[in-house]
């Protein structure tokens, strides 16, 4: 029997995140998933925010509507870019007043085009900053991004993991990890973490592996590393997609299986606004549709 196929005896706790959909088919898509994975009862949904603030409107619309429809607690993503502090902070009264009580507070990337990043001359300059700043506005519970393998930009691993701690000490709640294949590094990264004096959750992501290729473009920019064990599951399988997506759901079941048994009690997926990887994972860890079975075709 495979460790996919292995019933663990305490359920997780799930979170997901999707990112803002473009057109009106895109919307269609994305809603779909919402529906799809509400009754798996997450701890909370997230929507991303674009490079530079350019889908503002977009992921406040969404999670908007993920609250008043979906009946499920949804966390926005707001960044430090291209935004003055009373931008930033009227984004984030608008967020509260539509119901929502969760942001995951981000330096963010800057516009496409610019060469790196530069704060707002009247802005927050980076994600500590924001987290202070979000706590002056409401009572918002606070989660930010951790780097098991280092963010690509920083100085050292141990200049992101002080920029980590300050971000908690402004007022974080949770900490939510970049996505990662090699469980070590996020055992390593927990032991470090924990030696820093950090205390809040942190919170690994995890990434089913849809397209192969495009994964490992993204996990490129993201600094994200590939094992060359995981690329060796998925040789050959470009057009099987049958056999692919069996691979891709045994991969990630398995690695939140043996996180679990490493005391784990808290996922986040990154769905890229599809259902059935994750539906899938999180059947196979124990997470299933708090709905009651109904008879097929009703």
């Amino acid at each position: 029997m495979s460790s996919s196929n292995v019933k663990p005896q305490q359920t997780p706790a799930v979170s997901f995140e999707f990112f803002p959909p473009k057109t009106p088919e895109m919307e269609d898509t994305l809603w779909d998933t919402v529906c799809a994975l509400a009754p798996l009862s997450p701890a909370f949904v997230s929507v991303t925010y674009g490079a530079g603030g350019s889908t503002r409107a977009r992921t406040h619309t969404t999670v908007s509507r993920i609250v008043a429809e979906a009946g499920i607690a949804a966390a926005a993503h707001l960044t430090c870019v291209a935004a003055s502090r009373e931008e930033i902070e009227d984004v984030a009264r608008s967020y509260w007043g539509s119901g929502v009580r969760h942001i995951v507070a981000l330096r963010g990337d800057p516009p496409d085009g610019d060469q790196g990043y530069s704060p707002h001359p009247d802005g927050y300059a980076y994600a500590s900053d924001l987290v202070r700043g979000l706590r002056d506005v409401e009572d918002f519970e606070i989660s930010v991004a951790a780097y098991p393998e280092t963010h690509p930009e920083a100085e050292s691993a141990a200049a992101d993991l002080d920029n980590l701690k300050r971000k908690i000490d402004a007022g974080a709640s949770q900490a939510i990890t970049q996505f990662f294949f090699d469980n070590e590094d996020f055992l390593n990264f927990r032991d470090r973490v924990a030696a820093a004096g950090i205390s809040v959750p942190l919170v690994p992501g995890i990434m089913p592996v849809g397209n192969f290729k495009s994964m490992c473009r993204f996990a490129a920019m993201c600094g994200a590393r590939v094992p060359q064990s995981l690329a060796d599951r998925f040789e050959g399988l470009d057009d099987n997609p049958y056999d692919r997506r069996q691979v891709a759901i045994e991969a990630a079941s398995q690695q939140c299986l043996a996180l679990m048994e490493n005391g784990v009690d808290l996922f986040h997926f990154y769905t890229l606004n599809r259902a059935a990887l994750t539906q899938a994972v999180c059947e196979s860890i124990g997470v299933t549709s708090s709905l009651p079975n109904t008879e097929a075709g009703q």
